[in-house]
């Protein structure tokens, strides 16, 4: 199974970013094999749409499920309609918020934070 988790860097010491559409970047874990990738979010910059083309991004790169620190409602309903589980957290690190997700103490988001929220 692999996992998508936002962050602003490069390894899973690095920083977990808050936000789900304008994330730096993804980090898929692979679970089987403890081996992961990193992948620019190629729409941090987009005008509009960044949360759907990161969804529909992710779920490309063959995600099961979403660890980040909020989704917004356009791209919660993107990934919910693929069958990719959505997990929010206030981990401070990916590494910590991967430890988080393995031991299973994070909940499974039910619904997409608020248009106040960017991401």
């Amino acid at each position: 199974m692999k996992i998508a988790l936002t962050t602003t860097g490069n390894d899973l010491n690095a920083q977990l970013d808050p936000r789900f559409g304008r994330a730096a970047k993804f980090i898929v874990v692979d679970l089987e094999t403890d081996s992961f990738q990193v992948v620019d979010n190629a729409h941090i910059n987009a005008s509009h749409g960044a949360g759907i083309q990161a969804a529909e991004a992710v779920i490309n790169l063959g995600a099961e499920a979403v660890v980040t620190g909020r989704c917004g409602p356009k791209a919660f309903r993107v990934l919910q309609s693929a069958g990719v589980a959505i997990y929010d957290t206030q981990a401070s690190t990916v590494a910590e918020a991967l430890a988080l997700y393995r031991a299973g103490k994070l909940n499974r988001t039910l619904s997409a934070t608020s248009q106040g929220h960017r991401g």
